[in-house]
């Protein structure tokens, strides 16, 4: 398959592929050498030197997030159903104990009182 076709079935499957980075990194190259062509045409414009700036500071943001998704697990569509009627059960059993009455605690204190 070519480049662009990987790219666009990465853009639908959970995680990072190779064709995405560097896709990322094309765009961002991109990116800082046009504002670098911006501030030698405007001669230093601080506007231009603040964009390169934040657009350097971004692409190193992304890049170490990346690198973060790369370490971490990333759960399926069944896993993360199954965590989530795990969660609904622990929350239907929290709200019955609630929903039972008064908590064992608060009935020490009351029948301990004197009448």
């Amino acid at each position: 398959m070519s480049f662009f076709v990987e790219l666009w079935n990465s853009v639908f499957t959970p995680g990072t592929s190779p064709q995405l980075i560097i896709a990322t990194n094309l765009s961002f190259l991109a990116l800082i050498i046009t504002l670098i062509w911006l501030i030698v045409q405007t001669n230093g414009n601080i506007h231009f030197i603040i964009l390169l700036s934040i657009a350097t500071i971004l692409w190193i943001t992304v890049i170490w997030f990346i690198n973060e998704l790369k370490s971490v697990k990333l759960m399926t569509n069944e896993e993360l159903g199954t965590e989530e009627t795990k969660n609904k059960d622990v929350n239907t059993e929290t709200q019955a104990k609630k929903a039972s009455g008064v908590s064992k605690s608060s009935t020490k204190k009351i029948s301990s009182r004197k009448v």
